[in-house]
């Protein structure tokens, strides 16, 4: 029953409050969807967790995306055979894993530990931080250490098979019933943070300004003086 809760009710509840949660911020409260910035008060810290932190975690989702939603059999087809996705997922995957964990933790650390920083940042601010370090943590744990101590585990011939499931409304909780620790904590974090997403700074998102790369020109003129 338990098994039950956990991989497939909770998925699907922590997805419905994403979305809920979304449009209902959006529709009552815009003007806090932007995340306040601490750039005047800290810069060194921020500039290299920042810089980190976004180079590593977009070929990190983009390896989740890969392994989670695209069958071993489908990479097969086209060539990649299952060492050389294990090297990309496990060495590639792991260098930009660390570089989002190096990134994580000074963006932290310089949350809690810089005393201005700290002032101007609301509680869900200090959660959001912590419990982003620690998802990578387990991500970074599980791929380096529970992959080398468990060989015989394939993620793609059960977490990944779970997670389809979910996504054609078909999951089956039996698959993860025998999934290492490391990456049922990753998962399950990663779960919890997606429902408090639309009620946090995270909201920040999806207001990335695509459209500065097609604006007009601004024209400077220079002034002549007599």
């Amino acid at each position: 029953m338990i098994n039950q809760f956990i991989w497939v009710i909770f998925p699907y509840l922590c997805v419905a409050i994403f979305i809920v949660g979304h449009i209902f911020r959006f529709k009552y409260d815009q003007f806090s969807w932007t995340a306040k910035s601490s750039e005047f008060i800290e810069k060194k810290h921020l500039m290299w967790g920042s810089i980190l932190f976004h180079l590593g975690i977009i070929p990190v989702i983009c390896g989740h995306i890969v392994g989670l939603g695209i069958p071993a059999e489908w990479l097969n087809a086209i060539g990649v055979s299952d060492h050389m996705y294990h090297i990309g997922a496990v060495y590639i995957g792991s260098l930009f894993g660390i570089a989002t964990l190096i990134g994580m933790f000074l963006l932290t650390s310089r949350r809690i530990t810089k005393d201005n920083v700290r002032r101007l940042s609301s509680a869900s601010d200090i959660i959001v931080n912590i419990l982003l370090l620690v998802i990578v943590v387990m991500g970074c744990v599980a791929t380096l250490w529970t992959n080398a101590t468990t060989p015989e585990f394939d993620y793609r011939q059960t977490i990944s098979v779970w997670f389809r499931g979910l996504l054609i409304f078909n999951p089956d909780a039996s698959l993860m019933t025998n999934v290492p620790l490391t990456f049922k904590a990753h998962i399950i974090l990663g779960l919890l943070i997606t429902s408090i997403w639309p009620f946090t700074r995270l909201v920040h998102v999806w207001s990335v300004p695509i459209n500065y790369f097609g604006r007009s020109y601004i024209i400077y003129r220079k002034h002549k003086t007599n």
